[in-house]
């Protein structure tokens, strides 16, 4: 695991109240026990500790924050819905640093449904702007398995990811503008709704994926789509990655922007997720080595996605690529297919320990990844499960691999370095990358200088200190 920084400056008790101040004490929280939420992260790797967590109920209060920390040379921990997976929104464990929570940023600023845009607050939870978006009759198409809780801000932060970057893009994609608060204290007002401004550098994407290292995200202008009025969901079994590959080339070519997602997922995963999740069931007859998820959508209200989807798992079977299949008949059998994806990373961890990656790779290479990545497996851990699953259609692969039945939970986990670093090797080997959606963080930074060559991280570094140059701002996280 990563260390923890260098202490910027003892915090004394008049800093921590000049803090409360800003935003009362009603919003203020200093007791260690209901801290405590704020200090750990769902996968219970990091605990960490804080002298303070402040919920700011406005930018003006977040820039009064960062002013004073500035001033002091307090370190500021940015946090939204506590989701991360990288330990980056989590404090370390000096209890030197004050959490900032954007929980309190919940309101919808504006909705354009003549532009297609949305301005929304940086703690607005993502499954509530989805709700809002869909009201107004536009879809707002981000979706995570924690959109429940997550919010605008950290998946603005992360650059996250889920199940429909294959046809709208992740976070980055998904963001007009933004408003942010920089470490001084002084507000960036870039929310603008333009599709086009080429006026200099964008800015914006310095703040997509920072992490909450270069500054705080408390407001964005997001971009709404027509919603669907046609979609199906399909599910189908198969032989072998390299079946599936194949069968998403046949799916992209005739479908093309109506594949709205396409997600690989392994009988051993399937297996845990009918063991363990409450009211699953297998959708199809007979198990199958693999299994493909994929949703056809369309603006039209006219059939024709239901035919093309008939039409090309036909053509699947024909071609010996998939081997059995279910097209849902129902919005609700494809909430059921749609659960047995969502439910794959949650239910491992009812299987003992976990070591996890989340990488991407070329899309023609993830069968190739799969195959070396699971023979490295097996070398290193003998008896040792793999449970490769995730977003085939645009080569983000979560390879997690499930502690061997009976073997000690801590014994295994204590092997988490010395596989990410000969999995990672294979990904680097494949032109792929260490984090395809999840960030760098606590977890990741120090894997950074073998994964990235000087020249990049010098320019990060220098990125990092023009735009935070006393490091108050998350510091030990991404750099």
């Amino acid at each position: 695991m990563s260390g923890a920084p260098e202490p910027l400056r003892r915090l004394s008790q008049a800093t921590l109240d000049a803090l409360v101040r800003i935003v009362g004490e009603d919003h203020a929280i200093r007791d260690a026990e209901a801290m405590a939420p704020y200090l750990v992260e769902w996968r219970d790797r990091y605990h960490g500790k804080a002298a303070l967590v402040l919920k700011p109920g406005s930018a003006a209060e977040v820039a009064a924050i960062l002013k004073l920390a500035n001033e002091t040379r307090t370190a500021i921990v940015p946090q939204g819905g506590n989701t991360g997976l990288v330990g980056g929104q989590i404090p370390f464990e000096s209890g030197n640093e004050v959490v900032v929570s954007l929980s309190r940023l919940t309101h919808i600023r504006d909705i354009d449904l003549d532009g297609d845009t949305m301005t929304v607050e940086a703690g607005v939870v993502l499954a509530n702007a989805q709700r809002v978006a869909t009201t107004a009759g536009r879809l707002f198409p981000l979706s995570l398995a924690s959109e429940g809780s997550c919010q605008i801000g950290g998946v603005l932060a992360t650059n996250a990811g889920g199940m429909s970057v294959l046809a709208y893009g992740s976070a980055r994609d998904l963001a007009l503008s933004l408003e942010v608060v920089l470490a001084d204290g002084s507000v960036w007002n870039g929310l603008k709704s333009l599709r086009k401004d080429n006026s200099g550098y964008d800015l914006k994407d310095l703040f997509i994926g920072s992490e909450g290292t270069l500054g705080i995200i408390t407001a964005a202008v997001l971009r709404l789509f027509p919603k669907p009025k046609e979609s199906v969901t399909a599910f189908a079994g198969l032989a072998s990655p390299e079946a599936a590959a194949a069968f998403f080339t046949r799916v992209y070519e005739q479908a093309g922007r109506m594949v709205t997602a396409f997600e690989l997922m392994p009988r051993i995963g399937l297996d845990f997720v009918l063991r363990h999740g409450s009211g699953t069931r297998d959708p199809l007859s007979a198990p199958h080595a693999w299994y493909v998820l994929f949703e056809l959508s369309s603006p039209r209200e006219d059939e024709a996605v239901a035919r093309l989807g008939e039409a090309l798992l036909a053509a699947g079977l024909e071609a010996n690529e998939i081997d059995d299949a279910v097209l849902a008949a129902s919005l609700a059998q494809a909430a059921e297919l749609w659960r047995l994806r969502e439910l794959m990373s949650e239910v491992q961890r009812e299987e003992g320990g976990s070591i996890k990656h989340d990488v991407s790779v070329p899309v023609a290479r993830v069968p190739e990844f799969i195959a070396r990545a699971d023979q490295l497996v097996e070398l290193m851990l003998p008896g040792a499960r793999p449970v490769p699953f995730g977003h085939l259609g645009d080569g983000n692969i979560h390879y997690n691999v499930s502690q061997p039945p009976g073997m000690d939970r801590a014994v295994f986990l204590a092997n988490w370095e010395a596989l990410n670093a000969a999995v990672h090797e294979i990904v680097l080997d494949l032109g792929g990358s260490i984090s395809a959606e999840h960030g760098i963080g606590r977890l990741k930074r120090d894997l950074l200088p073998h994964a990235k060559p000087p020249i990049e991280l010098e320019l990060m570094r220098r990125i990092k200190r023009a735009f935070d140059p006393n490091g108050i701002l998350n510091p030990g996280k991404v750099l």
